[in-house]
């Protein structure tokens, strides 16, 4: 296998994890689980969900480094992203939704914002995970 087509897998096992969550996971836990288990339940998910990212992205850049200097630039960025949200954004997140169901109303507008950012950057990343495939391709 050729190091462009293990980036391309690699790429792919990302972005498919990073949709399958968004697309599956996420509406079933608000589904079948109670606020409270549904919270506790990403609580728990989230933390891995980063450290998954940061391993694949970083995967990635490594690959990406003998194949394109701006495939390796944006897949550098990605796990950089994937850095912030698990270390910055999202303890941030977490104390805004407790403050939040402790009745603090400043605080459940601060956890909109927040979570709006994480599901931007999130957004962000796949999008350029995808760019950088069909550059590959292309």
């Amino acid at each position: 296998m050729t190091t462009t087509a293990l980036l391309l897998w690699t790429l792919g096992a990302l972005a498919g994890s990073m949709l399958f969550f968004a697309a599956v996971v996420a509406p079933l836990v608000f589904r079948a689980l109670s606020a409270a288990a549904a919270g506790a339940f990403l609580r728990a998910f989230f933390p891995r969900y980063y450290l998954w990212g940061i391993a694949v992205a970083a995967a990635a850049a490594a690959l990406a480094a003998f194949v394109d200097w701006r495939a390796f630039a944006a897949c550098a960025a990605v796990a950089l992203l994937f850095v912030y949200a698990r270390q910055s954004l999202m303890p941030k997140i977490n104390a805004a939704r407790d403050a939040s169901q402790d009745g603090d109303a400043a605080a459940a507008a601060r956890f909109e914002r927040l979570h709006r950012i994480s599901v931007l950057i999130n957004a962000a990343q796949l999008l350029a995970l995808l760019a950088i495939a069909a550059a590959l391709v292309g």
